[in-house]
């Protein structure tokens, strides 16, 4: 799963990074890029990439999907849509249609361990910005999302047995654009996951009143499973 993640890149770079994505088009940002955020968790505001019509809009959305059945925000944030069940489950099938998105990332955090004595870890790409499998929805007015997961692919399965559903580039568009079927075909293990790297964190990041970039730890990024 992801619950807590890292999006340092922003202004230029951001829209420069979605600028490249196949099917993109033009980029525009309406209410402007966010600032820099190194523990940022469900509920909060995160941006949200849609395509439409030959232009990529980068919005602010609550990261808990709001379906449009939802009467208040109440009960536990929808961050989270396991890619077994999305297409059929109530809260993510009609999304999972026709509403789908992007949510970026320069990495995130997991957690490894007993309760009580659990190491957070940050982990992110050798290089660039990850790009997740997102679902979108309008209820209550506000834009909201979830990210999509799937079970862990085999190199990440030491730290966490599910895994956010990072695309490749060349399947954003078949994933945003494509149809609920060639959607579908994408909803496997991550081969983006090959590319991933990762250092203990900060154990400070559990609060998410802690916000700044030492919370992601110091050293050298491993492709090596922590014992």
């Amino acid at each position: 799963m992801c619950g807590r993640f890292v999006l340092f890149t922003t202004g230029d770079e951001l829209l420069d990074a979605v600028g490249t994505l196949p099917g993109a088009g033009t980029v525009d940002a309406p209410d402007g890029t966010p600032p820099a955020r190194y523990n940022i968790a469900p509920t909060q505001q995160v941006p949200l990439v849609r395509f439409q019509e030959q232009e990529a809009l980068i919005d602010a959305a609550r990261w808990g999907l709001l379906p449009s059945w939802k009467k208040d925000e109440t009960g536990p944030p929808l961050f989270n849509a396991r890619a077994e069940t999305v297409a059929e489950k109530p809260s993510f099938r009609s999304a999972f249609k026709s509403r789908r998105g992007l949510m970026v990332l320069d990495g995130y955090y997991e957690w490894k361990g007993e309760k009580g004595s659990k190491q957070p870890y940050f982990v992110r790409p050798e290089s660039g910005l990850l790009f997740a499998a997102a679902l979108w929805e309008t209820g209550l007015d506000r834009l909201s999302t979830t990210m999509v997961t799937t079970a862990a692919a085999e190199n990440m399965a030491w730290l966490h047995h599910r895994l956010p559903l990072f695309l490749a580039e060349d399947e954003v568009e078949q994933w945003v654009s494509g149809t609920p079927e060639e959607a579908a075909e994408l909803l496997a293990p991550s081969r983006v996951a090959d590319t991933l790297r990762w250092r203990e964190a900060d154990p400070a990041v559990g609060s998410v009143r802690n916000e700044y970039a030492e919370l992601t730890g110091a050293g050298e990024l491993t492709d090596v499973p922590a014992e």
